[in-house]
């Protein structure tokens, strides 16, 4: 069966038949894919008379690789001139009209921190001086103080940690069970997909939890973890203590925002198969979980070339430690 994605053997094949004068047709019929994926790969690479397969392979590489960089991440001339522009107290949609950027682009690089391209602290050139966004909400809110104090936002994590290359990079989140009476901890390492599953069956409160993830911490090896990013919920108000104890760095997502916790959003799907929403899940003992999470961790991954996770974070643990 043909993978997701075009190998560097298909568009070999590709090259070859266009070379030859067949119709994308019947080069689709000899590869086993849909016409539309083969005339859509040939317009997007020059065309029938430009198409080269090693060219094709490397674009289709970089479009793939993840995280990408932001508008102004990318184009650092740009960057440069839109802080200079908002050095001098031009707003932002003069700016975008000026510079063929969106505003909302704009704005979401000076509120992110210096984490999307600009360097932080421009909203003190805008007309509201704001750090973050107002939430817009009809009447009145009572302003509610964050359970998590001052913590460390993602766009102060290390571009180590972004880049899924160096093990030792976790997210973390709570699945939560029927009626919210149980849940179960979910950490998953961002270049392996090395998971650990911790049981809360009672109470899953700041203290619960942080006293299971520093349970499933120390399982680990000092080189095997390095920071842990989680979303901005209160189960997670004892972070400090969890650092004190684990040596771990903490960081939090911004709200409403899962895909910066992609690898854990995209495990939590998984995991559902076997810890279906609306159940109960204190019937899991931490043995079941851990059976589980050993079950997972040597399932054959796509994303991975067809290895499994504990072969990779194992492997690249030894490396570190050799």
């Amino acid at each position: 069966m043909a993978g997701v994605w075009l190998d560097v053997g298909e568009r070999e094949e590709i090259r070859v038949g266009l070379a030859a004068g067949e119709s994308l047709r019947e080069i689709a019929r000899r590869l086993g894919r849909p016409a539309s994926t083969v005339c859509r790969e040939v317009a997007r690479n020059g065309g029938r008379g430009r198409y080269q397969a090693a060219a094709a392979q490397r674009r289709a590489d970089r479009q793939r690789r993840r995280p990408k960089p932001t508008r102004f991440e990318a184009d650092t001339e740009l960057a440069g001139r839109v802080a200079q522009r908002l050095a001098a107290k031009d707003a932002p949609m003069t700016i975008a009209r000026r510079e063929g950027v969106s505003h909302e682009t704009i704005y979401q690089a000076i509120y992110a921190a210096g984490g999307r391209g600009l360097p932080a602290g421009l909203h003190h050139h805008l007309h509201h001086r704001r750090r973050r966004r107002r939430c817009r909400r009809h009447g009145e809110q009572p302003t509610r103080r964050s359970p998590l104090g001052v913590f460390r936002p993602i766009a102060s994590r290390p571009q180590v940690a972004a880049e899924r290359e160096e093990i030792g990079h976790f997210e973390g989140d709570l699945i939560i069970g029927a009626r919210g009476r149980s849940a179960v901890i979910t950490l998953v390492d961002r270049a392996t997909c090395f998971c650990l599953l911790g049981a809360l069956p009672g109470v899953h409160d700041a203290g619960s939890v942080c006293d299971r993830l520093e349970r499933l911490i120390g399982r680990l090896p000092d080189a095997g973890y390095h920071t842990l990013t989680w979303d901005q919920g209160r189960e997670m108000a004892a972070w400090a203590q969890l650092e004190r104890r684990c040596g771990i760095d903490v960081y939090f997502a911004d709200p409403h925002s899962p895909w910066q916790r992609p690898v854990n959003e995209n495990f939590n799907g998984l995991i559902r198969r076997w810890l279906p929403k609306g159940t109960d899940l204190s019937i899991h003992s931490q043995d079941d979980l851990d059976t589980l999470a050993r079950q997972i961790n040597h399932m054959p991954r796509r994303s991975l070339g067809w290895a499994h996770a504990h072969r990779h974070y194992y492997d690249a643990l030894v490396a570190l430690t050799a």
